[in-house]
Protein backbone atom coordinates (compact mmCIF):
# COMPACT_ATOMS: atom_id res chain seq x y z
CA UNK A 1 0.00 0.00 0.00
CA UNK A 2 1.23 3.31 -0.75
CA UNK A 3 1.32 5.86 1.73
CA UNK A 4 -1.05 8.91 1.23
CA UNK A 5 -0.91 12.56 2.16
CA UNK A 6 -3.20 15.81 1.70
CA UNK A 7 -1.80 19.04 1.76
CA UNK A 8 -3.87 21.94 2.33
CA UNK A 9 -2.18 25.37 1.51
CA UNK A 10 -2.23 28.34 -1.03
CA UNK A 11 -1.10 27.56 -4.95
CA UNK A 12 2.36 29.53 -5.85
CA UNK A 13 1.60 30.02 -10.04
CA UNK A 14 5.34 29.79 -9.98
CA UNK A 15 5.53 25.76 -8.82
CA UNK A 16 8.42 26.62 -6.51
CA UNK A 17 6.19 26.76 -3.10
CA UNK A 18 3.02 25.97 -1.75
CA UNK A 19 0.61 22.93 -2.76
CA UNK A 20 3.22 22.68 -5.90
CA UNK A 21 6.15 22.02 -4.02
CA UNK A 22 4.30 20.15 -1.21
CA UNK A 23 3.16 17.60 -3.81
CA UNK A 24 6.50 17.50 -5.80
CA UNK A 25 7.64 16.89 -2.23
CA UNK A 26 5.60 13.95 -1.49
CA UNK A 27 6.75 12.53 -4.89
CA UNK A 28 10.14 12.62 -3.96
CA UNK A 29 9.33 10.80 -0.70
CA UNK A 30 7.27 7.86 -2.41
CA UNK A 31 4.15 9.15 -1.44
CA UNK A 32 0.79 9.92 -2.89
CA UNK A 33 -0.37 13.50 -2.56
CA UNK A 34 -3.84 14.76 -2.49
CA UNK A 35 -4.50 18.71 -1.91
CA UNK A 36 -6.85 21.43 -0.72
CA UNK A 37 -6.48 24.83 -2.08
CA UNK A 38 -7.09 27.68 0.04
CA UNK A 39 -5.91 30.59 -1.99
CA UNK A 40 -4.62 30.85 -5.68
CA UNK A 41 -1.64 33.61 -5.49
CA UNK A 42 -0.03 35.15 -8.60
CA UNK A 43 3.37 34.59 -7.69
CA UNK A 44 6.73 34.07 -9.06
CA UNK A 45 10.55 33.53 -8.27
CA UNK A 46 10.34 37.66 -7.56
CA UNK A 47 7.02 38.46 -6.09
CA UNK A 48 3.63 37.71 -4.65
CA UNK A 49 1.32 40.23 -7.14
CA UNK A 50 -2.21 39.11 -6.26
CA UNK A 51 -3.51 36.45 -3.48
CA UNK A 52 -7.34 35.33 -4.05
CA UNK A 53 -8.52 33.65 -1.18
CA UNK A 54 -11.04 30.32 -1.79
CA UNK A 55 -13.90 30.49 0.29
CA UNK A 56 -13.63 28.77 3.27
CA UNK A 57 -16.95 26.84 2.67
CA UNK A 58 -15.08 25.59 -0.78
CA UNK A 59 -12.16 24.90 1.38
CA UNK A 60 -13.96 22.96 3.48
CA UNK A 61 -15.83 21.07 0.84
CA UNK A 62 -12.62 20.41 -0.59
CA UNK A 63 -11.37 18.43 2.77
CA UNK A 64 -14.23 16.54 3.53
CA UNK A 65 -14.30 15.37 -0.47
CA UNK A 66 -10.81 14.20 0.20
CA UNK A 67 -11.48 12.55 3.45
CA UNK A 68 -14.63 10.67 3.04
CA UNK A 69 -13.10 8.89 0.17
CA UNK A 70 -9.29 8.38 0.47
CA UNK A 71 -7.55 6.89 3.71
CA UNK A 72 -5.39 10.07 4.44
CA UNK A 73 -1.92 8.68 6.49
CA UNK A 74 -0.91 12.34 7.63
CA UNK A 75 -2.17 16.12 7.30
CA UNK A 76 0.21 19.13 6.32
CA UNK A 77 -1.25 23.13 6.87
CA UNK A 78 -0.01 25.55 4.92
CA UNK A 79 -1.50 28.58 4.34
CA UNK A 80 -4.31 29.65 5.74
CA UNK A 81 -4.86 33.52 5.80
CA UNK A 82 -7.58 34.43 7.81
CA UNK A 83 -9.60 33.69 11.52
CA UNK A 84 -12.66 32.53 9.72
CA UNK A 85 -10.34 29.94 6.95
CA UNK A 86 -8.55 28.82 10.19
CA UNK A 87 -11.51 28.00 12.30
CA UNK A 88 -13.31 26.38 9.18
CA UNK A 89 -9.85 24.27 8.80
CA UNK A 90 -10.22 22.94 13.00
CA UNK A 91 -13.63 22.47 12.11
CA UNK A 92 -13.75 20.42 9.31
CA UNK A 93 -10.72 17.88 11.21
CA UNK A 94 -12.58 17.58 13.97
CA UNK A 95 -12.54 13.97 13.35
CA UNK A 96 -9.42 13.19 12.15
CA UNK A 97 -7.11 11.61 14.12
CA UNK A 98 -3.56 11.18 12.15
CA UNK A 99 -0.38 12.95 12.56
CA UNK A 100 -0.55 16.71 11.01
CA UNK A 101 2.43 19.04 10.68
CA UNK A 102 1.37 22.14 10.54
CA UNK A 103 3.67 24.64 8.46
CA UNK A 104 2.65 28.11 10.03
CA UNK A 105 3.15 30.23 6.53
CA UNK A 106 3.42 34.17 7.29
CA UNK A 107 5.30 35.45 4.81
CA UNK A 108 6.77 34.59 1.61
CA UNK A 109 10.45 34.43 0.23
CA UNK A 110 9.93 37.79 -1.37
CA UNK A 111 8.53 39.26 1.79
CA UNK A 112 5.07 39.37 1.04
CA UNK A 113 2.69 38.89 3.94
CA UNK A 114 0.46 35.44 3.67
CA UNK A 115 -1.00 35.67 7.05
CA UNK A 116 -3.29 38.74 8.41
CA UNK A 117 -1.72 39.40 11.79
CA UNK A 118 -5.33 38.90 13.19
CA UNK A 119 -5.04 35.26 12.32
CA UNK A 120 -2.05 34.28 14.69
CA UNK A 121 -3.98 34.24 17.95
CA UNK A 122 -6.36 31.84 15.91
CA UNK A 123 -4.00 29.71 14.91
CA UNK A 124 -2.41 29.14 18.09
CA UNK A 125 -5.40 28.75 19.89
CA UNK A 126 -7.44 26.51 17.15
CA UNK A 127 -4.68 24.59 15.75
CA UNK A 128 -1.84 24.50 18.06
CA UNK A 129 -3.19 21.66 19.72
CA UNK A 130 -3.97 19.33 16.83
CA UNK A 131 -0.25 19.62 15.41
CA UNK A 132 1.73 16.80 15.56
CA UNK A 133 4.86 18.71 14.64
CA UNK A 134 4.94 22.82 14.57
CA UNK A 135 7.31 23.86 11.91
CA UNK A 136 8.36 27.54 11.94
CA UNK A 137 11.22 29.74 11.08
CA UNK A 138 12.88 32.25 13.16
CA UNK A 139 11.06 35.60 11.81
CA UNK A 140 7.62 33.14 12.24
CA UNK A 141 8.54 32.20 16.02
CA UNK A 142 9.21 35.63 16.94
CA UNK A 143 5.79 36.63 15.17
CA UNK A 144 4.15 34.22 17.59
CA UNK A 145 5.78 34.36 20.68
CA UNK A 146 7.97 37.34 20.36
CA UNK A 147 11.82 37.41 20.26
CA UNK A 148 14.31 35.66 22.44
CA UNK A 149 16.87 32.16 22.03
CA UNK A 150 15.93 29.47 20.09
CA UNK A 151 15.19 27.65 23.13
CA UNK A 152 12.97 30.08 24.68
CA UNK A 153 10.95 30.47 21.75
CA UNK A 154 10.67 26.65 21.57
CA UNK A 155 9.50 26.29 25.34
CA UNK A 156 7.28 28.90 24.43
CA UNK A 157 5.42 27.57 21.82
CA UNK A 158 5.63 24.01 23.41
CA UNK A 159 3.27 25.89 26.09
CA UNK A 160 1.05 27.03 23.77
CA UNK A 161 0.08 22.83 22.81
CA UNK A 162 2.02 21.42 20.26
CA UNK A 163 3.58 18.31 20.46
CA UNK A 164 6.82 19.30 19.00
CA UNK A 165 8.32 21.88 17.25
CA UNK A 166 10.79 22.13 14.76
CA UNK A 167 13.18 25.22 15.56
CA UNK A 168 14.64 25.78 11.46
CA UNK A 169 17.48 27.83 11.74
CA UNK A 170 17.84 28.67 8.00
CA UNK A 171 17.38 32.78 8.85
CA UNK A 172 20.28 32.58 11.05
CA UNK A 173 23.50 33.51 10.21
CA UNK A 174 26.88 31.34 9.96
CA UNK A 175 28.45 28.65 8.21
CA UNK A 176 26.15 26.16 9.55
CA UNK A 177 22.87 25.99 9.39
CA UNK A 178 21.15 24.04 12.79
CA UNK A 179 17.50 22.38 12.55
CA UNK A 180 15.97 21.48 16.42
CA UNK A 181 13.33 19.29 17.19
CA UNK A 182 12.14 19.94 20.58
CA UNK A 183 9.41 18.39 22.47
CA UNK A 184 8.65 17.59 26.23
CA UNK A 185 10.97 14.72 26.15
CA UNK A 186 14.22 16.37 24.45
CA UNK A 187 15.68 17.97 22.01
CA UNK A 188 17.55 16.62 18.68
CA UNK A 189 19.89 18.85 16.41
CA UNK A 190 20.00 18.16 12.95
CA UNK A 191 22.95 20.30 11.34
CA UNK A 192 24.26 20.96 7.24
CA UNK A 193 26.35 23.27 5.91
CA UNK A 194 24.66 26.33 4.57
CA UNK A 195 24.37 26.63 0.93
CA UNK A 196 26.11 29.29 -0.66
CA UNK A 197 22.60 29.85 -3.24
CA UNK A 198 19.66 32.59 -3.62
CA UNK A 199 17.56 29.52 -4.88
CA UNK A 200 16.13 28.77 -1.67
CA UNK A 201 12.08 29.47 -3.02
CA UNK A 202 9.70 26.91 -0.71
CA UNK A 203 12.48 25.38 1.38
CA UNK A 204 9.40 25.82 4.05
CA UNK A 205 6.79 24.35 1.90
CA UNK A 206 9.36 21.27 0.75
CA UNK A 207 10.60 20.53 4.58
CA UNK A 208 7.12 20.39 6.15
CA UNK A 209 5.94 18.27 3.35
CA UNK A 210 8.65 15.79 3.33
CA UNK A 211 8.32 15.17 6.97
CA UNK A 212 4.48 14.77 6.77
CA UNK A 213 5.29 11.99 3.91
CA UNK A 214 7.27 10.34 6.43
CA UNK A 215 4.71 9.96 8.82
CA UNK A 216 2.35 9.19 6.68
CA UNK A 217 4.86 5.99 5.88
CA UNK A 218 4.64 5.37 9.57
CA UNK A 219 8.31 6.61 10.42
CA UNK A 220 8.79 8.16 13.88
CA UNK A 221 8.93 11.84 14.48
CA UNK A 222 12.39 12.10 14.42
CA UNK A 223 13.59 9.91 12.04
CA UNK A 224 11.04 11.36 9.62
CA UNK A 225 12.90 14.87 10.60
CA UNK A 226 16.06 13.44 9.88
CA UNK A 227 15.30 12.39 6.79
CA UNK A 228 13.82 15.24 5.24
CA UNK A 229 16.23 17.15 6.67
CA UNK A 230 18.72 15.05 4.53
CA UNK A 231 16.41 15.64 0.97
CA UNK A 232 15.99 19.50 1.48
CA UNK A 233 19.84 19.60 1.81
CA UNK A 234 20.60 18.05 -1.66
CA UNK A 235 17.70 19.46 -2.97
CA UNK A 236 18.93 22.97 -2.05
CA UNK A 237 22.86 21.50 -3.26
CA UNK A 238 21.26 21.02 -6.79
CA UNK A 239 19.08 24.29 -6.98
CA UNK A 240 21.03 26.17 -8.99
CA UNK A 241 20.71 23.35 -11.72
CA UNK A 242 17.48 24.18 -12.42
CA UNK A 243 17.56 27.66 -13.58
CA UNK A 244 14.31 29.00 -13.30
CA UNK A 245 13.12 32.62 -12.80
CA UNK A 246 15.37 35.44 -11.99
CA UNK A 247 14.98 35.85 -8.16
CA UNK A 248 14.44 33.05 -5.26
CA UNK A 249 14.45 30.13 -7.67
CA UNK A 250 13.02 26.57 -6.53
CA UNK A 251 14.73 24.20 -4.73
CA UNK A 252 15.58 20.80 -6.79
CA UNK A 253 12.84 18.30 -5.40
CA UNK A 254 14.10 15.53 -8.41
CA UNK A 255 17.42 16.11 -7.71
CA UNK A 256 17.51 12.41 -7.02
CA UNK A 257 15.96 11.69 -10.15
CA UNK A 258 16.68 14.05 -13.03
CA UNK A 259 19.18 17.01 -13.79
Amino acid sequence: MVAKALTIAGSDSGGGAGIQADLKAFSAMGVYGASVVTAVTAQNTQAVTAIHPVPDDVVVAQIRAVLDDIEIDAIKIGMLGTPSLIAAVADALADYDGPIVLDPVMVAKSGDTLLADNAIDALASLLFGRATLLTPNLPEAAKLVGEGSADAQASALLELGVNAVLMKGGHADGAVCTDQLVSHTGMQEFVAPRVNTRNTHGTGCSYSSAITAGLAQGMALSDAVERAHRWLHQAILHADELNVGQGHGPVHHFHALWK
